[in-house]
């Protein structure tokens, strides 16, 4: 069997903190960096100006932390920390500026830039918790800065900022919840077999590769397992093919039915299955798929008139005594499995294991 490497998209999307892939975050945190840091530079020689020496020197301070960010952002493995190390001194700045008695009014746009930059580097969760608070002082100081709000006007001014502010926040959050549903539904639409609802080979792989990195941390066993449907090619060319699919959606839901809450399975294409069995022994793994071999040659599928029968043969590989690597463990369990077909199919077949000979079931047309 061949094991192409596959991106593991549901690992990248948890790993994922915004709608944002961590690459795509580190190129606009070191373009934010560039570009803050050179805006800094400007409105230091500006507050220079405008008699604000202490605020210039922060800025021009805060500048230079930023020119060094955008070389250390290209391969520093604490991405994340780095986000926060910006945004909170960033919406921390713009709470100052506000507060500087000549403050611009068009300063306190700014509150409106917390949740766009929040939302888009943090994600749902961490941007809501990040951006509403300072929001929230920000409209406070707004408050203060209106003076008195009895008058229409001063209402109209207070009542803008806060209900653009909302609507911001509202609008983000409602995208981003949106956004993360749509992205799950696409990923698990990416990582399902359309026919039986199992994990296709692409999510198999991927689990079978997070598997031996989390064993290989632990210490822990697993056993690898393929099986293949015997005769399966009898049931498409007497029944056809749907009859076919028909014994693929039974067979995968017996094999859900009854593996383990902790086990994985997969299909990896056509008649053929993959099983991953966590903290298993050999023995106590040849013992559980010969189980499972019992109960699917016990099936009797009702099918129009006929009924059908299978049975399978399975090839069990085990981490790490058969191999350490994915391709290892597949030739080996690929190998028990096409021994026991040619023995004479319906039997499970490991290192260690002399099966039995066993009944051959097949289509039983009625």
């Amino acid at each position: 069997m061949n094991t192409p490497h596959h991106s593991d998209l549901g690992a990248t999307l948890e790993q994922s903190r915004s709608g944002l892939r961590d690459s795509h975050r580190r190129s606009l945190m070191r373009l934010l960096f560039l570009i803050t840091g050179s805006a800094l530079v400007i409105f230091a020689c500006l507050q220079f100006l405008n008699g604000y020496p202490w605020v210039a020197v922060a800025e021009l301070f805060a500048s230079t932390l930023l020119f060094f960010g955008v070389w250390r952002l290209k391969s520093t493995p604490h991405l994340q920390q780095w986000v926060y190390a910006y945004l909170v001194p960033l919406f921390a700045f713009f709470l100052v500026i506000m507060l500087l008695p000549e403050a611009s009014v068009s300063a306190f746009v700014w509150v409106l830039m917390m949740p766009v930059l929040a939302y888009l580097l943090l994600g749902k969760k961490e941007g809501m918790i990040l951006s509403a608070p300072f929001m929230l002082v920000g409209g406070v100081i707004y408050y203060i800065h209106l003076g008195q709000v009895g008058s229409p006007h001063a209402m109209i001014d207070l009542l803008n900022m806060v209900l653009c502010g909302a609507l911001m926040l509202a609008f983000i959050h409602l995208y981003e919840v949106r956004r993360e549903e749509s992205e799950q539904r696409l990923v698990d639409m990416a990582q399902t077999d359309a026919l039986t609802g199992l994990a296709n080979r692409s999510n198999f792989q991927g689990t079978l590769n997070r598997t031996i990195a989390e064993c290989d941390r632990s210490g822990a066993g697993f056993a690898l397992v393929v099986m293949d449907i015997d005769h399966f090619k009898v049931v498409n060319d007497t029944l056809g093919h749907e009859a076919g699919d028909f014994v693929l959606k039974n067979i995968s839901r017996c094999m859900t039915e009854r593996l383990r809450s902790t086990d994985f399975v997969g299909r990896l294409g056509g008649e053929e299955f993959g099983l991953i069995l966590r903290d298993v022994k050999p023995a106590d793994a040849f013992v559980l798929m010969d189980e499972l071999r019992q109960r699917i040659s016990d099936l009797e599928l009702p099918y129009g008139e006929a009924r059908i029968r299978v049975t399978a043969s399975f090839g069990i590989a085990q981490w790490p005594d058969h191999g350490r690597e994915a391709e290892s463990l597949f030739r080996v369990a690929d190998r028990w499995l096409y021994s026991g077909k040619r023995a004479g199919r319906n039997r499970v077949v490991g290192a260690g294991h002399n099966p039995r000979q066993l009944e051959i079931l097949t289509v039983e047309a009625g």
